[in-house]
């Protein structure tokens, strides 16, 4: 149990505005008790998404509040339980889930208020009280660091491959550059028996894909019409699926690359420009198009389980001090990054 009498406050991070990643600021806040059902976390690393630099930089497609504690994604460990809870003790390693309240079946009506840095608080802080219903193990194999990468990345990768109709070995897959999403999405379509077709910028990146099993790598700089090219490499066929993580920018070559009865998934909006695709573009190709939000907390624990069974490790891009968080931020805003960018919390001085 922590000692309140001698650590009576917190440090956190809120973005007191939303109009640029300057806005980032440290605060100092009590720490609060968990009450019936809750938990009490000392946060321990948390992983930065797309969505996190969005909001500030005015490129989120949905409302986001300002003042918020940013971030989704974080592993922690429980210092204090609250009246009830019977699913997790003190000294349990957890991650939390992205979307707190969702546990399976239809999205909840409170899906968009539950969202962590956008609707509520979210993780940039040493300590933090949620339900027990919101965190999930965190297997003893992965260290914090990589732990705090699941709750979007890792469960978003595996939704995408294994939920509609689950990938099978031979299939191919398609991914779209090296943010934490593909990169997971990468290592899974592999564990289980895919081909792995993807896309990025630069020779060195492609090296780094390669390397985590990817089979062949175009550089879409030098390849705008990609989709083309990605036929070309399934002798005209296509790819049985596709992770959409680019949005409008991407999505016109995406339905190039897909195969007859094949499947892009939507995840992202990274790109801005606008799409430009007329319906026969997409009714021609005869695939599916399926939209998903990470997915609810059963999907988490079966990605999970899936990366600690296959042996997967994080891809961890730079692993940043909590004191230096707002230098996290403008990284992963830059996108040089290969995986994940990591803000490691060290809460009460230890």
């Amino acid at each position: 149990m922590i000692d309140l009498i001698w650590r009576p406050a917190m440090r956190t991070y809120r973005f007191d505005a939303l109009t640029g990643l300057d806005d980032l600021h440290q605060h100092e806040e009590p720490v609060a008790e968990p009450q019936r059902g809750e938990i009490l976390l000392r946060i321990q690393a948390v992983s930065l998404n797309y969505r996190d630099i969005a909001m500030p930089l005015g490129r989120y497609p949905s409302p986001a509040k300002p003042g918020l504690i940013p971030t989704s994604d974080a592993a922690a460990e429980v210092m204090e339980v609250g009246e009830g809870v019977t699913q997790f003790r003190p000294g349990d390693r957890v991650i939390g889930a992205f979307h707190p309240r969702w546990f399976g079946g239809e999205r909840p009506r409170s899906f968009a208020a539950d969202s962590y840095g956008s609707a509520q608080d979210g993780w940039l802080s040493e300590y933090k009280v949620v339900s027990q219903e919101a965190v999930v193990p965190l297997p003893d194999g992965l260290s914090w660091e990589e732990g705090s990468t699941l709750p979007c990345a890792a469960a978003t990768a595996w939704c995408a491959l294994a939920g509609g109709t689950p990938i099978r070995a031979g299939q191919t897959v398609l991914t779209l550059g090296t943010g934490g999403v593909s990169i997971f999405a990468v290592q899974l379509a592999k564990a289980v028996g895919a081909r792995v077709i993807a896309t990025t910028s630069s020779a060195d990146k492609a090296e780094r894909l390669v390397a985590l099993g990817a089979d062949e790598v175009l550089n879409y700089r030098e390849l705008p019409d990609w989709g083309d090219a990605v036929r070309e490499l399934t002798g005209g066929r296509g790819v049985e699926r596709i992770v959409e993580v680019g949005g409008s920018s991407t999505i016109g070559q995406s339905l190039k690359a897909v195969a007859v009865d094949g499947e892009v998934v939507l995840v992202g909006f990274l790109g801005s420009e606008p799409a430009n695709i007329d319906y026969f573009d997409i009714q021609g190709t005869y695939a599916r198009l399926r939209s998903i939000s990470v997915g609810d907390r059963g999907n988490l624990v079966e990605a999970v389980r899936a990366i600690g069974e296959s042996g997967i490790r994080p891809v961890i891009d730079a692993v940043y001090p909590f004191e230096d968080a707002a230098a996290a931020f403008q990284h992963l805003a830059s996108g040089e990054h290969v995986g994940k960018v990591v803000v490691r919390i060290a809460a009460g001085g230890s």
